[in-house]
């Protein structure tokens, strides 16, 4: 049985509510039965696999971790993780560190039966910490979050070709792993995804030596005296977005500006570096105009429920194109947060404003798939996590198709029957 949470967060998440608002963490709810409790002892099951893994206590309750949605492209997902580091800047909610990181995962498309090793979702000292901010780590166990199970295989032979670039950007305090479904679809549907989580603003990054990064940046805006405080500390977050998607584009394509960075990943002759686009959930959103207003060599982006604290400039972006896709309750054009329709009119290009009826914040993450075979609902979002991963895998990949590859997609011309959920806004 499902239970409900008391919170009208979504469950999983740090969240930050599109009013400028941090939300409040999500309240622990009654997990189903064959979740593990304190004094339970969990095992993580897998079919085929005899490893198991155990947290504390005495009794002993298999379960199963989650499984994401399949991606639906003809390319098999391969996927590399690295950490990339930009000496040039200090970080700024760290300063005393000497360089700005960033841990990057790159799927990409790759051959069928093409060999390596099923990648992992997350670190589970990520996942304990990414529970715990929201008080479920009594309630799902670490493990079975971090061994959710995936589709995309470490160190798999690349397919032959050349490919568009899509830089994916979590929303604040949130883990990159949040979007690996829409990751690995892009990937099997022909595109290399770079997936970046920025130094100390999500609630953990594991780097390669060891050291787990946490969220200081969410202690920043929890201890801003204001609202007008806290927006210049979010602007903040998504124009250092913006220059850290520009140097990861720097450094996969090697065509920095200076000339002074070499490619980092083992792979980047598939890489066309003249069909780059951006996305992002929440902040990671206005980071796609954020370093869409700072680089030209992106050509089109996408905001997916984030309010705009970097805003599209005055003399809009350059006639590039951008979609902007969001709940109805928050990012309709009478809702309260009037950035979306502010930044509309600046956008100068193709451009499309979508919202997506009974949707909830994370809709447009993993989010919904995991709560739902963790057996954990939201009571405020009455769209079901299949249709949540069928309507964003669809417009973010017909829009990429139709400006990264130019192909026609008849998807995003208005309405259709089969998404009676979608509303297309032209204010």
């Amino acid at each position: 049985m499902k239970t409900s949470l008391r919170s009208r967060t979504a469950v999983m998440v740090v969240a930050l509510a599109t009013a400028a608002t941090l939300a409040a963490p999500a309240t622990a709810a009654t997990a189903r039965s064959a979740t593990a409790t304190a004094t339970t002892t969990t095992t993580v099951t897998s079919p085929g696999d005899t490893d198991t893994n155990s947290i504390g206590g005495t009794q002993s309750t298999a379960v199963t971790p989650p499984t994401l949605p399949r991606p639906t492209g003809t390319y098999a997902t391969g996927r590399d993780t690295f950490l990339l580091a930009d000496h040039s800047r200090r970080d700024p909610w760290v300063p005393e560190a000497d360089s700005r990181e960033l841990m990057v995962s790159v799927n990409y498309p790759a051959r069928r039966h093409g060999g390596g090793t099923p990648a992992p979702y997350m670190t589970t000292e990520e996942a304990r910490l990414f529970l715990v901010q929201q008080d479920l780590d009594k309630v799902i166990p670490p493990a079975v979050l971090g061994a959710t199970r995936t589709h995309a295989r470490d160190n798999a032979r690349p397919a032959r070709g050349r490919f568009p670039l899509v830089m994916l950007s979590p929303g604040f305090g949130t883990p990159r792993a949040t979007l690996t479904g829409l990751a690995e679809e892009l990937a099997s549907r022909g595109y290399v995804v770079a997936t970046v989580d920025h130094a100390y603003e999500s609630t953990g990054i594991s780097l390669p030596d060891g050291r787990v990064l946490t969220c200081v940046a969410c202690e920043r805006v929890k201890e801003a005296p204001d609202l007008e405080a806290m927006k210049k500390i979010l602007a903040a977050v998504s124009a250092g977005r913006g220059t850290d998607l520009s140097f990861v584009l720097d450094r996969l394509t090697g065509e920095r500006r200076d000339g002074s960075h070499t490619r980092a990943w083992r792979y980047a002759d598939m890489i066309d570096p003249h069909r780059v686009g951006t996305a992002g959930h929440s902040i990671g959103g206005s980071a796609a105009v954020s370093t869409m207003a700072g680089d030209r060599r992106v050509d089109a982006g996408i905001n997916m429920d984030g309010a705009f604290y970097g805003r599209v400039p005055d003399s809009g972006l350059g006639g590039r194109p951008f979609m902007m896709l969001g709940t109805a309750d928050s990012h309709s054009p009478d809702s309260a947060d009037t950035s979306w329709k502010e930044d509309w009119a600046r956008l100068d290009g193709w451009k499309r404003w979508l919202t997506v009826a009974g949707s909830g914040h994370f809709t447009f993450t993993d989010t919904p798939e995991l709560t739902e075979q963790l057996g954990l609902e939201d009571p405020t979002v009455t769209i079901s996590a299949t249709r949540s991963t069928q309507i964003t895998r669809g417009y973010v990949t017909a829009f990429f198709d139709r400006h990264l590859r130019d192909r026609n997609r008849p998807l995003l011309n208005g309405p259709t029957p089969a998404n009676p959920e979608v509303v297309f806004h032209n204010p």
